[in-house]
């Protein structure tokens, strides 16, 4: 039996219990959050868990396998370190850390005591990220220009992150899984509306060396719900609309040529519009999916795909943006 304890039962933890519990072959034994009320929730639904309102009483648990850390960013190296350093495989909620070197310093301790990392990028598991990858790999869209995101919303206000460290995670790690380059420079632009408050507004721009250009939009002050991400391709553009119930993503067989031939003055561009399609896309719970995947990555030693060089490859460039968004845009390359 696979022993699991969890620290956190928050927002996103009561889903961690939920689907590790749910797995053949797992057991979560133990469960730690500081707020009384969240353990006797929990206590309710899971009446054989052990309840801890301190982290040491799991991370030092000699019958616990591995940790997962569900709670706020700021807490994430050092619940994580110890974990490692007392022998158990962690499974750690976005974004890593809050710094890089953080980042760096965990997957060093891994490495040295053989154990798994990973970062909780729910998403690269849902069967829209997954078809968006095979699209991808196959050059169905051929050779990308844009990659288009919005992640926005009247949204829960964060106290110790700004909207970038609160919603680009997501978006970020999934533009790292399925585009093979890695952006070379980061701008940011953002505002905060709210006196004392972190910033609500943000937009960022990735930069490639092939020329593509990526764009998230992140904003807490929406008066409507929107999950949006455009690719667009040489062949054909891509169009994920993760709220959709039935046709999440489009496919539209259009597509630009670009012609400047030598000697040709004047610039040539031929537009291709054709038919659209909707693929079908898998439906499943991608926690519960994500979840069997890091037991499997551990029994049978596999680098998970969301190990801590993915979740590295996120902060980086969440510090970046930060910093950008200090220096008023400043491009920052990574």
């Amino acid at each position: 039996m696979f022993k699991i304890g969890v620290i956190g039962y928050g927002y996103w933890g009561p889903n961690v219990v939920r689907n590790f519990s749910s797995i053949d072959g797992v057991e979560v034994v133990s469960l730690c959050d500081r707020d009384a009320h969240a353990l006797k929730r929990a206590k309710k639904n899971y009446p054989h868990l052990k309840v801890f309102t301190d982290y040491p009483d799991i991370i030092q648990a000699k019958d616990i396998d591995a940790v997962a850390i569900v709670t706020p960013v700021s807490s994430h190296f050092e619940l994580a370190k110890r974990a490692l350093l007392s022998g158990k495989h962690i499974f750690v909620e976005k974004p890593f850390t809050a710094k890089s070197s953080q980042a760096e310093e965990l997957i060093e301790l891994a490495e040295k005591k053989k154990l798994k990392i990973m970062v909780d990028h729910t998403f690269l598991f849902t069967g829209a990220v997954k078809k968006i990858k095979e699209l991808i790999d196959s050059d169905a869209l051929g050779r990308l220009y844009y990659y288009d995101s919005s992640r926005i919303n009247l949204g829960l206000f964060q106290h110790d992150v700004n909207v970038i460290w609160d919603l680009a995670p997501h978006d970020l790690a999934i533009m790292d899984y399925v585009i093979k380059d890695k952006p070379t420079a980061i701008l940011a632009t953002g505002a905060r509306h709210l006196r004392h408050g972190q910033e609500n507004i943000a937009y960022i721009t990735a930069h490639f060396n092939n020329n593509l250009i990526a764009h998230f939009n992140l904003n807490w002050l929406s008066p409507v719900k929107v999950r949006t991400t455009f690719i667009g391709g040489e062949k054909k553009m891509l169009l994920w609309n993760d709220l959709e119930t039935d046709e999440k993503i489009k496919i539209y067989d259009k597509g630009v040529k670009i012609d400047n031939r030598e000697g040709i003055y004047k610039l040539l561009v031929e537009y291709r519009s054709g038919d659209m399609h909707s693929p079908r896309i898998d439906v499943f719970e991608a926690l519960k999916l994500e979840a069997q995947y890091f037991i499997d990555c551990v029994k049978y030693n596999k680098i998970p795909i969301n190990d801590g060089s993915a979740g590295l490859r996120v902060v980086k460039i969440l510090e970046a943006a930060d910093k950008s968004l200090k220096n008023k845009g400043a491009l920052i390359k990574l």
